[in-house]
């Protein structure tokens, strides 16, 4: 139904006047009907400017289905445009909205019954089993942990031994490929200057220096466990702040879990940005420019993706 409706105003530049001039009568605001899609609906807004400017009128039952699945799929469009977007950390939140529309948005309710709560019971049937995954689970559980807004808010207790073992396992070997990276690019940067002549220097020892020698530093093990659990203890950060400005500013108190939290949190929540990223390829190779090198639609895209214009 929805569909004919649709194309009735897209082919009849007629019916396209009635409905503007039906919206402007009744204040609505001057939408354009969308044309079908599995995820966007556009009908029942306009509802009264259809009624006034179309033969095909919806019925009670058209009226009572639509309004279902607005009220049923409403708080799941406002979740998902927030979960994909790409200037801010998402896959942190995908833990927690999970708990939100188990416990609270989507929750079926016991004494009513009907197509809404059908679609609620569905929607959240079809989540729990998409991110029942081992491996989903463990990065989002990560992720999660490493948020300084939720830490172990959405873990259970006899969960957080495990993650803390993982979180102290990666850090280290994280830690021990930096290091393994490290040195290598400063052996090549060596081999290329051992031709040069080198002026040897009577090195200079400051007072700093013998108490250095002195002092032990913790084993790496010891060190990791220490972070690990100031990192617990201190304050859960705000649930506006930005986790990775957090992260920059306490980098020198945890520099071994900064580095983990770093690589989880930059990955989006949803294939979204990737998407638009393939869309803004599509938009660059054209077939009036068809003939581009596959570096050059590298850059192009790069540029359309990071430059503020």
């Amino acid at each position: 139904m929805c569909k004919k409706v649709v194309s009735t105003f897209s082919y009849s530049w007629k019916k396209k006047n009635a409905l503007t001039s039906a919206q402007r009568e009744l204040n609505l605001p001057p939408h354009k009907l969308i044309t079908e899609s599995p995820t966007r609906w556009g009908v029942l807004e306009q509802e009264k400017a259809i009624t006034q400017s179309c033969h095909l009128l919806p019925t009670w039952q058209d009226i009572d289905v639509l309004e279902a699945i607005t009220k049923a799929l409403k708080p799941l469009q406002d979740f998902t445009d927030a979960l994909s977007g790409e200037e801010y950390v998402s896959v942190s939140y995908v833990k927690p909205v999970l708990h939100l529309l188990n416990t609270n948005i989507l929750k079926p309710e016991e004494d009513k019954a009907g197509l809404c709560e059908d679609i609620k019971k569905r929607v959240l049937d079809y989540l729990n089993e998409k991110y029942k995954d081992p491996a989903t689970d463990e990065l989002l559980t990560m992720a999660t942990f490493l948020d300084p807004r939720f830490k172990t808010t959405y873990m259970s207790p006899e969960k957080l031994e495990e993650v803390r073992s993982r979180v102290a396992t990666e850090t280290k070997a994280l830690e021990e490929k930096t290091a393994t990276d490290a040195s290598s690019t400063e052996d090549q940067s060596e081999r290329e200057t051992s031709t040069a002549p080198v002026q040897l220097k009577k090195p200079k020892h400051s007072l700093g220096s013998f108490f250095k020698k002195c002092s032990s530093a913790p084993p790496k093990q010891q060190g990791i466990d220490m972070e690990l659990d100031g990192y617990l203890l201190m304050v859960t950060a705000d649930s506006d702040s930005d986790p990775l400005e957090w992260w920059r500013l306490q980098c020198s108190h945890f520099p071994r879990i900064s580095r983990l939290a770093k690589k989880y949190l930059c990955i989006p929540a949803t294939s979204s940005p990737s998407k638009r990223a393939f869309s803004t390829g599509g938009n660059i190779v054209t077939s009036s420019r068809a003939s581009l090198k596959p570096e050059n639609v590298d850059r192009l895209v790069f540029l359309a993706k990071n430059l503020n214009v």
